[in-house]
């Protein structure tokens, strides 16, 4: 007698049986997230107390000399015959050093002379005349051409034309973190610069300014570079204004921009918004 073999496993009479957890992941899991937990402390704690690393970690208030002496080497490489006007320092915060730290970033700029038609002569004299160590060049980029420096300890310097006969050199940090903060040197304005200032505001009607804003920068063989600038305020246009001052020879005749010098100094008005004219009185480096 013959029958048929079954195989396999019987099916069970019940639901099975729960297979009991195994102890060691669980205690894998929780390591792993205590670890996790405490590398996010560490690096926080690393980067709000430890001192920098890399010179790209520099705070702010480090990285402030660094882009003053920079803006006075570039002065120096205009000439101060060219050179029309330092610009105020810009902080913008907000910026992500780390995910875990915020950060600051630190901008001065400077505009140079430079007539429709001569922009590459003139960024290309500037940068053969900054320091070597800048490594600096100009090449070809979408607007025209651009100057590209390196001032040391990650800051850097670009410059590029403007749509009204000057071109802008811009000193930047990029984010790092804030420190202490940029503190502007302090100077005031008892030079020629602020005669000059004082004759173009009355030559567009304008009462003297008592507290004119200051802009000043060292200039690589002593001494400052600097700018006295009134807000913006009523005037007629500055081209017919400020003619007999600039002898009519102007050094910039560009609406809404005129500039003109006088002695040592440089004077630029320009017409903003709601007619206002902001006027600038500078002067550069020796040499």
């Amino acid at each position: 007698m013959s029958g048929a073999v079954q195989t396999g496993w019987a099916p069970s009479a019940g639901p099975a049986a729960p297979v009991p957890a195994r102890p060691w992941r669980r205690w894998l899991l929780a390591a792993t997230a205590a670890w996790a937990v405490l590398l996010a402390v560490l690096t926080w704690t690393s980067v709000r107390d430890d001192p920098p690393t890399v010179r790209e970690q520099r705070a702010l208030d480090q990285a402030g000399p660094v882009v003053d002496r920079a803006v006075g080497e570039l002065v120096r490489a205009a000439g101060a015959t060219n050179l029309l006007e330092l610009g105020p320092a810009r902080v913008a915060e907000g910026c992500r050093v780390t995910p875990f730290a915020d950060g600051a970033r630190l901008r001065r700029d400077v505009s140079v002379l430079a007539p429709t038609g001569t922009e590459r002569a003139v960024l290309t004299g500037i940068a053969e005349r900054l320091p070597t160590s800048w490594r600096a060049r100009v090449g070809s980029g979408l607007n025209g051409p651009e100057l590209y420096a390196d001032a040391g300890e990650f800051v850097a310097v670009e410059g590029r034309p403007t749509v009204d006969g000057q071109v802008r050199l811009v000193v930047d940090t990029n984010c790092r973190p804030t420190g202490l903060g940029y503190t502007p040197a302090a100077a005031a304005a008892t030079g020629p610069e602020a005669a000059a200032l004082t004759a173009a505001l009355g030559a567009l009607g304008r009462p003297s300014d008592a507290t004119p804003e200051l802009v000043t920068a060292p200039c690589p063989g002593g001494g400052l570079a600097q700018t006295v600038r009134s807000a913006g305020g009523p005037g007629p246009a500055a081209s017919t204004a400020l003619a007999a001052l600039a002898g009519d020879a102007p050094l910039l005749d560009e609406p809404p921009v005129y500039a003109y010098r006088t002695g040592p100094v440089t004077v630029l008005a320009e017409l903003g918004p709601d007619d206002a004219t902001r006027v600038a009185a500078t002067v550069g480096c020796p040499g």
